[in-house]
C-alpha cells in the first residue's frame, strides 16, 4: 500500500499537530493569549506553552478549550494522539501516561528520584541525560516530562502523595544553584492543596519498597500500580498484586514524617546544600 500522503499540509507528528491546531484555531477566532485566558481560565502562560509545543496541559484545560472554540472533542483526540504519542515515550509508557492523565489520585513511594510531576527542567535534563540522551532527543524528553507536571498544576487536578526517601534528598545536581533550586520548587509545590510531600529518613530502617519506586494510579473506580527500576517498568493491574503492593506503601507511609515535619527537613536540606561547586 502507498504511503498516505498529507492533504493538508499540516504536521503529521501528533504533539506538533495538537500545538498547531492550537494556533490555528485561536487565530480563527481573533483572540489574544490574555483574552483567551480571561475567557476560558487558567494563565496565558499556560496557553502559550501549549502553543509553543512546550506543554500538552491537562485534560481539563484541554476539554475547556474544546467547548470554547465548539470543536466538538476534536482538540482532547488530539491531546490523547499527543499524550499516546510513541516518539514521545517508549512503548511501556504508554498505556500509563493514559492512565496518568485520567487519574483522581496518585500516590507515589521514591527510591532514588525525584519523580517525574515534580522534577524542575534542569533535574529532568540531568537525569535523563545520565541515561543517554544528548542534543534535539533530550530536550524533547524534558519538554514532555515538563508537560506532565501540568497535572498537578491544573484546576482539579489529581490528589498527589509522594514519600521521598532520604536518598532521594541527597542525591544532588552538580549545579548547586540548580539543586537549590529544586528544593525550592518542592517546597513551593508541597503548599499546594492537591499536594502531600513526606520524607522518610535512613534513620527509619528497612521497609517493604526499599528497592522499588512505585506509583498507584486510582481512577474509574479501580486502582493500578506501575512498578519502575532505571531500565524498565511494569503495570501492575491484577488486585491481589496492587493490594500487596498497597499494604507496602501504608507501612511506608506510618514510617514517613509528617507533611509538616518533612517540609522541615527539606528546608534542612536547601539550607546545608553548598552554594558554589565543589573543587
Amino acid at each position: 500500500m502507498p504511503q498516505r500522503r498529507a492533504i493538508t499540509g499540516r504536521s503529521q507528528e501528533p504533539r506538533l499537530r495538537f500545538a498547531e491546531e492550537l494556533r490555528l484555531l485561536r487565530a480563527e477566532r481573533g483572540v489574544s493569549l490574555r483574552g483567551l485566558a480571561e475567557v476560558v481560565g487558567w494563565d496565558a502562560s499556560q496557553f502559550g506553552k501549549m502553543e509553543n509545543g512546550h506543554t500538552l496541559g491537562g485534560p481539563e484545560v484541554v476539554q475547556a478549550l474544546d467547548q470554547y472554540y465548539g470543536t466538538n472533542g476534536m482538540l482532547l483526540t488530539l491531546w490523547e494522539l499527543a499524550v499516546a504519542d510513541p516518539t514521545q515515550f517508549k512503548e511501556r509508557y504508554r498505556r500509563y501516561m493514559v492512565l496518568e492523565a485520567e487519574a483522581v489520585s496518585m500516590w507515589h513511594y521514591a527510591t532514588s528520584n525525584l519523580p517525574g510531576v515534580l522534577q524542575t527542567p534542569e533535574y529532568a535534563a540531568e537525569l535523563l541525560a545520565q541515561g543517554g540522551l544528548a542534543g534535539a532527543e533530550l530536550e524533547k524528553q524534558v519538554a514532555a516530562r515538563m508537560g506532565r507536571r501540568e497535572l498537578l498544576l491544573a484546576e482539579g487536578g489529581p490528589q498527589f502523595r509522594t514519600i521521598l526517601s532520604e536518598t532521594v534528598l541527597r542525591s544532588a545536581l552538580r549545579d548547586p544553584g540548580e539543586w537549590q533550586e529544586q528544593l525550592r520548587h518542592l517546597l513551593a509545590m508541597g503548599k499546594r492543596p492537591n499536594v502531600i510531600i513526606q520524607a522518610l529518613p535512613f534513620a527509619m530502617g528497612l521497609h517493604g519498597l526499599s528497592n522499588t519506586d512505585t506509583m498507584f494510579l486510582r481512577g474509574a473506580g479501580r486502582t493500578v500500580a506501575w512498578v519502575e527500576t532505571g531500565y524498565s517498568g511494569e503495570l501492575v493491574q491484577e488486585s491481589t498484586a496492587v493490594d500487596q503492593l498497597q499494604l507496602r506503601y501504608d507501612r511506608v507511609r506510618d514510617l514517613a514524617l509528617t507533611p509538616d515535619k518533612s517540609r522541615e527537613f527539606i528546608e534542612r536540606m536547601l539550607e546545608e546544600a553548598p552554594c558554589e561547586p565543589s573543587i
